[in-house]
């Protein structure tokens, strides 16, 4: 075997990222099989490949035993002993039986064995490197689309967006560059499968954990994101030291790191509250940019009675209820909405009071 071979196994080691062992026992197990399809051998066999000197030797293997019963898997003791004295019944003997024109016909039968088995490896690798980027976000190429995907060039594999992972006020242009957050990587029989989406809420807060130090060193932490993906959403965030303000870090000096995120959301908009321990708080911090009068808690069935001033109850339940949908699912509370004069129909408050609101955003940012 020329070491020309064993060259091109170095190279894909180097080049590709391949083990060397992996390549050669791949070669290994395709030249067995070419020499038993060959030579129509039922011989066990053992490949000997030096890559020092670059040769390929081919050994029968075959048990010694007091009498033969097939010669093809079997030598006697007495004939053993005439290659060495030394073996016993029980033993294992080799003998080279490499055929002298075994080089060209085994490459040839063993190519495409080979190429599989480096594309086996090949996929191993990727899926290795990819399989640790679940649940983060990378930047790709558009390559191209179909009705049900689009597909995405992360580098070394194509992933795929589905469609009802893709935000509904964008346009996906081929050679377009793209961030998308990786839902998924499995390992199947094509190749690693890489799922990734647009509208995911984990998309959102790995974009402001890039954007934003403070998330990035754990001195603000984001407790929970409500997302109705190219519209509206809403992210919770929390500082232990009560110097910091976790919402004026996230906005950024003149709303310049909010800002970048919306930019990349296509002009999502983004409110950000600051996260309470206290229902109370926390729900009336969750309604933002509408202000609240009162809440009232019921423990048991973990769910809020809101009470906002007349002139805001439209802003409080937002858009098609929008609002008051995505401060639900930040906060985890049932909110049901009331305006003041209703609440004093009902006798649930007396006199009314505003609960100041520790989220306040310049709402000119999203205009």
């Amino acid at each position: 075997m020329s070491s020309e071979l064993f060259d091109a196994i170095q190279y894909l080691e180097k080049e590709k990222g391949i083990n060397k062992d992996v390549l050669m026992e791949a070669l290994e197990a395709a030249l067995i099989s070419a020499y038993k399809k060959n030579f129509k051998s039922a011989t066990n066999v053992r490949i000997d490949l030096n890559e020092e000197s670059g040769t390929m030797h081919v050994f029968a293997r075959k048990d010694i035993v007091e009498e033969v019963e097939d010669p093809h898997q079997q030598m006697s003791v007495t004939e053993a002993n005439e290659i060495n004295p030394n073996y016993e019944v029980g033993d294992i003997v080799e003998v080279e039986v490499t055929p002298k024109d075994f080089g060209r016909i085994a490459a040839q039968a063993a190519k495409q064995v080979v190429t599989q088995r480096v594309r086996e490896a090949e996929r191993g690798v990727i899926f290795s490197e990819y399989v640790d980027r679940e649940e983060d976000v990378m930047t790709g190429i558009i390559q191209r689309k179909d009705p049900r995907f689009v597909y995405v060039n992360l580098g070394k594999v194509e992933a795929r967006l589905p469609e009802g992972e893709q935000m509904p006020t964008e346009q996906y242009n081929v050679h377009e560059r793209l961030k998308v957050f990786v839902t998924k990587v499995e390992n199947s029989n094509k190749g690693p499968q890489i799922f990734i989406s647009r509208t995911h809420p984990g998309l959102l807060k790995r974009l402001f954990e890039m954007e934003v130090p403070e998330i990035y060193d754990g001195t603000v932490e984001i407790r929970s994101v409500a997302r109705e993906a190219g519209d509206r959403s809403k992210i919770s965030v929390y500082a232990a030291d009560p110097e910091i303000d976790p919402v004026g870090s996230c906005v950024g000096q003149r709303g310049q790191r909010v800002q970048a995120i919306v930019n990349e959301l296509k002009g999502e908009k983004i409110d950000i509250v600051q996260w309470s321990e206290d229902p109370i708080i926390y729900v009336s911090n969750a309604l933002s940019p509408s202000k609240v009068v009162d809440v009232l808690v019921n423990e048991e069935e973990k769910a809020t009675t809101v009470i906002v001033p007349d002139y805001q109850l439209s802003l409080a339940i937002g858009k098609r209820g929008q609002n008051a949908r995505l401060a639900a699912k930040l906060t985890g509370w049932k909110i049901d909405i009331k305006s003041e004069s209703e609440a004093k129909e009902e006798g649930l408050i007396q006199d009314s009071f505003t609960i100041d609101s520790y989220s306040e955003i310049d709402d000119d940012l999203f205009e």
